[in-house]
């Protein structure tokens, strides 16, 4: 099995991390030659937001209001990842980026350059409402960045920005896209994704 890239897209709450984690296991199982890099976006931003510089400042009240980052700020953040954990023979698995258009296309100049092939962009469709319960939840359980304010500041930055990049890649033929519906069990959206990546 040659090396591939895969990219986790949809609302927040939608099961990206989840669906992502069981992939690599997934890959492990099928190519246990090829190594996996995982980048998850979101984690890389918890952590860049706890340093003291004035960015992370900056940083940490954007995610804590539930908007988007500036594009720099995921390209940054995940093009430091491949050039420091990147070897050149490795899957490569992206978890929430990216989320605007503009870094759709930058991420694409990635797949040719690293001669990954095409890439499978993974959507997990859900609606606002299911969102809104599964981070309800996540707050309850000590995620800060989950309160009912930034909820429904991700619902219109998810409106304003993430649709387009979905029509972005849904129409695009440098990519595989897949729109899983993302509403049923983990283990049947799992099996959903495992059986139209052919693995």
């Amino acid at each position: 099995m040659k090396p591939q890239a895969f990219i986790f897209i949809g609302r927040a709450g939608s099961g990206k991390g989840t669906q992502a984690k069981l992939l690599i296991e997934a890959l492990k199982a099928k190519d246990p030659v090829h190594q996996i890099v995982y980048i998850e976006t979101g984690a890389e931003f918890r952590k860049f937001i706890q340093g003291d510089s004035h960015m992370a400042k900056m940083g940490k009240n954007v995610v804590e209001k539930g908007w988007l980052m500036p594009e720099f700020m995921p390209i940054y953040l995940w093009g430091k990842v491949l050039v420091e954990q990147y070897k050149g023979n490795e899957h490569i698995v992206f978890d929430g980026t990216p989320r605007k258009p503009l870094e759709a296309q930058i991420l694409e100049s990635v797949f040719p350059f690293y001669e990954l092939g095409t890439p499978w962009v993974i959507y997990l469709d859900i609606e606002h409402e299911e969102s809104h319960k599964r981070l309800t939840l996540r707050s309850q359980e000590g995620r800060k960045d989950d309160n009912n304010a930034a909820i429904e500041r991700r619902k219109v930055a998810f409106e304003k920005d993430v649709v387009p990049t979905i029509g972005y890649y849904r129409n695009n033929p440098n990519v595989k896209f897949l729109d899983i519906n993302g509403e049923r069990s983990i283990e049947e959206i799992h099996a959903d994704i495992v059986e139209r990546l052919g693995l």
